[in-house]
């Protein structure tokens, strides 16, 4: 039965009017349930929110709402398939939230999981954060030692098309829900990459991706590598048990914090990052439109590593989470900055469960650096700039002689080894990592000056 038969075009308009009502006080009650809520890419932590609205928000549109009854009763009546009032209610919510920003989203039960998935480090899919960026799905980051990853995926690149379906037909949980898909079942992306004429395709075996999000190792002697991958619920805990492993390999001189496409994830676990290199001011904070929404984030004393000279690492899939990192350790000078310009992500989403099962991911905020900066739509910029490269050890051309090659040759008194190998292979391989590492070294000539007591 259509609505045209049961239904007169004046009791839809009162019909949904009064819904319009209902939906607009169950709106203003949602902020109640964010004690429950998940956290998205730099979310805050849930607060109760003032449902107060203002006197001049009070009047609902009803030019607005008789306009939308009339569209709901043309495609009840009129559209080539029977739809039933459940699916257009929940697409008319979701184009609500689809239009505000890239990061706003009606999220049915499946990507709800999902997320809560993402930010718990396990899910089933290829590893890529992905974003609208100039109207077109473009990957944010790709998970380290994912198929993603593997395939040699950029920030950057340009998804023309998920296996048969382009993409500018798709919306953002469209084309995340097309990815993901059962392990062992094959994904096939059309990519066009910045600088390059043609596209190029590239099929990938999805696999349950179980994200650890911090690594560690020692570059070279009392120097050393932490990298962090996305923020997750525990990634601030890891971090502190990486440094300290490191410190327990000997004196730390140096260390190279490594955020380089890392899309974010939760905001409490950059803050508790950010703690862990300083012991006074501020992080971060957030101002929105509710009063709870402003928020202060600072450094406590108790810290692991205050004092550790330090290069922070990021690039354009540096995002959200992460540029929260770098901006505090920038703003404090903290840390050098090395690499390339960020996303240019500073906003806050809030990830709030509805009564259905469903989800609403809603900004809230924008971030702000200790310095006022917010970087969103800007991006930070590094201290030292250093691009994408490849160095090459040129080859001995046989003809350079040192003492040591001479027969007969005095040993060293000091009994050190002789031709020992500088540096390792993972600064070797990567040139911004291996400048990075340089620079630490340079900053270690000379002896730091100590403070008196």
């Amino acid at each position: 039965m259509t609505a045209s038969q049961s239904r007169s075009p004046h009791f839809i308009v009162r019909h949904v009017l009064a819904m319009g009502m209902a939906l607009v006080i169950g709106a203003l009650a949602l902020p109640a349930h964010a004690q429950q809520s998940t956290q998205s890419q730099s979310t805050q932590p849930s607060t109760q929110q003032s449902t107060q609205p203002s006197a001049d928000n009070d009047a609902l549109p009803v030019e607005d709402v008789q306009t939308f009854a009339e569209v709901f009763e043309r495609i009840k009546r009129a559209y080539v398939d029977e739809v039933d009032d459940t699916t257009l209610m929940r697409n008319a919510m979701r184009g609500m939230l689809g239009e505000l920003d890239p990061h706003s989203a009606y999220l049915d039960k499946e990507a709800f999981q999902a997320l809560r998935e993402t930010t718990e480090g396990e899910f089933s899919g290829v590893g890529i954060e992905v974003g609208i960026q100039d109207e077109q799905l473009t990957i944010i980051a790709p998970l380290d030692d994912t198929p993603a990853a593997r395939a040699g995926l950029q920030a950057q690149d340009r998804i023309l098309r998920i296996n048969d379906t382009p993409t500018e037909s798709l919306s953002l949980q469209e084309a995340v829900d097309m990815m993901r898909g059962k392990e062992g079942t094959e994904l096939q992306l059309t990519i066009l990459r910045q600088g390059e004429d043609a596209p190029r395709e590239v099929t990938l075996t999805r696999e349950t991706i179980q994200t650890e999000s911090v690594k560690h190792e020692m570059l070279a002697p009392g120097y050393g590598y932490l990298r962090i991958s996305q923020f997750q619920s525990r990634t601030g805990e890891q971090a502190r048990d990486a440094i300290a492993a490191l410190r327990e390999e000997g004196t730390l001189k140096g260390l190279v914090l490594d955020l380089r496409n890392n899309p974010g994830g939760v905001l409490d676990s950059a803050v508790d990052v950010a703690d862990l290199f300083l012991d006074s001011g501020l992080i971060v904070y957030t101002e929105g439109r509710l009063p709870d929404s402003d928020m202060r984030f600072s450094a406590s004393s108790q810290t692991i590593a205050p004092d550790v000279p330090m290069v922070v690492l990021i690039n354009g899939g540096s995002a959200s989470a992460a540029e929260i990192v770098a901006g505090a350790l920038q703003d404090q000078q903290r840390a050098v900055l090395m690499g390339t310009e960020s996303f240019g992500k500073g906003s806050v989403q809030q990830v709030l469960p509805l009564p259905n099962g469903d989800g609403l991911k809603l900004t809230t905020a924008l971030y702000y650096t200790p310095d006022g900066r917010s970087i969103q739509a800007q991006g930070i910029a590094p201290d030292v700039e250093v691009v994408r490269g490849r160095l090459e050890v040129a080859e001995s051309n046989g003809f350079n002689i040192r003492e040591s090659d001479l027969e007969n040759h005095l040993r060293n008194i000091n009994g050190k080894a002789e031709n020992e190998p500088q540096g390792a292979s993972l600064a070797e391989s990567d040139y911004q990592l291996g400048e990075a590492l340089n620079l630490l070294k340079a900053l270690n000539v000379l002896p730091r000056t100590q403070s008196s007591n």
